[in-house]
């Protein structure tokens, strides 16, 4: 029912278009960007239930209060204490290893302001637990959902994360705050 009204919602009705070109997978760390605007979290929401699938994703820990907490928690929502130092990295991967099912979407960014150097998280989950790395473009302007590239982290980390920018680089000006979008690729 939820799969249903998500596909009509988003594609037939509000005229959203997807390019998706490489394998759906049951284990993978999703980069999703450009991500400016809390809409972002919305389309990605009614997106993934319109293809039947339920992805993970990380919010900082204030928006975890009661009742919406419960409900976050319940879409596959994990609080992120943002002051507190602790091994998130490793706890992730350790639990996408155990886990016969583990799709993670995380924005590279880390925010919807305009920040010049992206979060590393992301890529270091997907190392330590050896998953590929799905690129998810959000077109605004074109109303498109783009996934046409996958990267498998090799531990090079500054050459995969330019090949991850330059990815990212053909959504600049597109996203829903173009001003708060910079790739430096």
């Amino acid at each position: 029912m939820l799969q249903k009204f998500c596909k009509w919602l988003l594609f037939d009705h509000l005229g959203w278009k997807e390019e998706y070109t490489i394998e759906r997978r049951d284990k993978c760390i999703i980069a999703v960007a450009p991500h400016t605007s809390n809409w972002d979290f919305l389309l990605g929401e009614c997106y993934y239930a319109a293809l039947g699938r339920r992805a993970r994703f990380l919010m900082k820990r204030e928006w975890f209060f009661w009742p919406l907490g419960c409900v976050l928690k319940r879409m596959g929502g994990i609080p992120v204490d943002r002051k507190r130092h602790t091994s998130l990295t490793d706890h992730l991967a350790e639990l996408a290893q155990s886990e016969p099912h583990f799709e993670l979407a995380i924005t590279p960014e880390g925010t919807r302001r305009r920040k010049e150097e992206w979060k590393l998280g992301f890529y270091f989950i997907a190392l330590k637990a050896k998953l590929p790395i799905q690129l998810i473009g959000i077109d605004y302007a074109g109303k498109r959902i783009v996934a046409t590239k996958e990267v498998w982290p090799t531990g090079n980390v500054e050459s995969d994360i330019k090949e991850i920018k330059q990815y990212f680089s053909q959504f600049e000006g597109k996203a829903k705050h173009p001003e708060n979008f910079a790739v430096n690729a």
